[in-house]
């Protein structure tokens, strides 16, 4: 097996893999590549485009900055991503006004500067989700988008967000704080973005540089688990883009001492909704989209790979009833470039078959999924004392040990993850996790071990492989009828944006994928395990069930999925 996502594998299982408990693989141990923890710089504090008010719409360039933001001229581009692949993928839309898709990002009546960062940060054509949601939210509508993970999401209502206010952020931005003086200002933010991992939070915001290069649009981003005194900080020299997690921006909504106001909001993007819309989400959520607003209607925009009830409830009540809809696929469907295996598995083999699967792609970036910090903690010790260069995140590390970790997961120099349980449940938890390869359009590799424990969703487990095109194990073929394929293979429910009928994860009978993934997941919620990563941009199953998972080129994303 390559690290290019080119696999050579002819293997339905484990069984032509040895399966010995001996040391890793050679190719896993890697040069151990110094990383100075002191002098570890919070990701929060990364430099951002610093704007003189003599400057027009546009500022002049920074070398320096570009460099870091774009990395080296020579070697920007996303490689690997097969354009003609991604353009296969349908896009069904819903609701009374119909989009015409855009072919070509100059085609989308973005600002020149923005068509200019664009290309510096290497992308080419606009996938399926950008064709739809960028015209949509240039043309002023409310936007739900339903894609799988590593669509190109964010980018998706980055760049047409940011471009309109390119030309309108002098007349609409907060005070920012005066060179000459220490005096702190109010952070009055044009766009806040809620996402639910502190993770999440820092990859938008280190696309936001990217994209608010040479405009006056200031970034910035909170979360738990970072000081609040340090946050304050930033706050208070003002900020026009905001990201954060719902908690911590909670805190920063209900302080009296006006850190923080959204009374100038003119969008609000609610990322990975499915991942923290949880029982409780009204009570960390509603106190943020209540906020005072003065400057006019606010445009919303939500973004999920699924659509469940809740996210469902919460478009009722914040969207506009014209908004557009866009699905690309089906709601929980999986992408046929990630390539998916499943292998069925005895508890106890676990270990042994879990050091096969490593030896056999030896070098490839891994994330490995765990149902609990116990099991985070379990599964790290043992590889570690077999010379496998392992770190991992949870909610019990600090902060700084969460950043040091990724730093060194993504620079190479520990290329397995290990992650906590991100308490899903159903065929979403599987979903979610071998998204975390194969991002838009690139080549991934999943194997995932199953157990009895998951025998409720072999059913909508046999379907979904169907579905992408995938070869089905033995001991799922009796969960599909006759002749079923591709082109014939059915879910419970077709509409998601039906809301009397029940869909993928829902609490009601019939929903497709509703049972559970193994049990009851052992993680804790959303907001406090670090799970959510993709293209240098985690998920989680329940009781016994875990997996692998493969892709593309160290330098572009993560290689490889792993749940314990």
């Amino acid at each position: 097996m390559s690290t290019n996502g080119d696999y050579e594998d002819t293997h339905h299982g484990l069984s032509a893999l040895p399966t010995t408990d001996a040391p890793a693989a050679a190719g896993w141990t890697v040069p151990d590549v110094p990383l100075d923890a002191s002098a570890h710089v919070s990701a929060a504090e990364a430099c951002v485009y610093k704007w003189c008010e003599e400057y027009g719409d546009v500022g002049p360039r920074d070398q320096s900055l570009e460099h870091d933001l774009f990395g080296p001229e020579v070697d920007r581009g996303l490689d690997g991503i097969d354009y003609a692949k991604v353009s296969e993928v349908a896009v069904i839309q819903e609701g009374p006004t119909q989009i015409k898709p855009v072919a070509k990002f100059a085609d989308a009546g973005l600002h020149p500067a923005m068509l200019e960062n664009i290309a510096m940060a290497g992308y080419k054509d606009p996938t399926p989700i950008q064709q739809y949601a960028i015209p949509a939210i240039v043309l002023n509508n409310d936007v739900i988008g339903i894609a799988q993970t590593g669509s190109g999401k964010t980018a998706a209502y980055m760049i047409p967000i940011l471009s309109k206010l390119m030309g309108k952020a002098k007349k609409w931005a907060g005070v920012r704080p005066d060179p000459t003086s220490q005096m702190a200002v109010t952070a009055e933010p044009l766009v806040l973005i809620i996402v639910p991992t502190r993770e999440l939070a820092i990859q938008i915001f280190n696309e936001a540089r990217k994209f608010c290069y040479r405009s006056m649009l200031r970034p910035a981003v909170v979360y738990g688990g970072g000081t609040m005194s340090a946050q304050r900080e930033l706050l208070s020299r003002g900020c026009d883009i905001l990201i954060g997690t719902p908690g911590r921006l909670k805190d920063f909504v209900v302080r009296a001492d006006r850190t923080l106001s959204l009374h100038r909001l003119k969008y609000v993007v609610i990322d990975e909704a499915d991942e923290m819309l949880h029982d409780d989400w009204h009570d960390e959520l509603n106190p943020i989209l209540n906020a005072q607003q003065q400057l006019g209607a606010m445009r919303y925009v939500m973004f999920s790979a699924t659509f469940p009830k809740a996210a469902r409830d919460l478009a009722k009540e914040y969207l506009a009833e014209d908004h557009v809809r866009f699905r690309v696929g089906r709601a929980g469907s999986t992408t046929a470039n990630i390539r998916q295996r499943i292998i069925e598995v005895r508890k106890e083999e676990k270990h042994a078959n879990l050091l096969a699967l490593l030896d056999a792609i030896t070098g490839v970036r891994t994330i490995i999924f765990c149902n609990s910090h116990f099991s985070v903690d379990h599964v790290e010790d043992f590889l570690f004392h077999k010379g496998y260069p392992v770190v991992s995140i949870t909610s019990q590390r600090s902060q700084l040990d969460r950043e040091f970790a990724m730093r060194r997961f993504r620079s190479g120099n520990a290329p397995i993850l290990e992650l906590p349980s991100m308490d899903y449940g159903g065929i979403e938890e599987y979903t979610h996790r071998i998204g975390r390869t194969g991002r838009i359009g690139r080549n991934g590799l999943a194997t995932s071990f199953f157990g009895d424990r998951d025998e409720p969703i072999a059913d909508v487990l046999a379907r979904t492989l169907v579905e992408a095109g995938q070869d089905i194990p033995e001991f799922l073929q009796d969960y599909l009828p006759d002749s079923i394929t591709k082109e014939t293979v059915k879910f419970e429910t077709e509409s998601d944006f039906d809301e009397t009928e029940a869909q993928a994860g829902d609490e009601a009978d019939g929903g497709a994928g509703g049972g559970a993934w193994g049990g009851e997941a052992g993680g804790t919620s959303n907001n406090d395990t670090g799970g959510a990563f993709g293209a240098d941009n985690g998920t989680s199953a329940g009781g016994d069930a875990w997996g692998t998972t493969t892709s593309a080129p160290v330098e572009q994303q993560p290689q490889a999925t792993a749940a314990w």
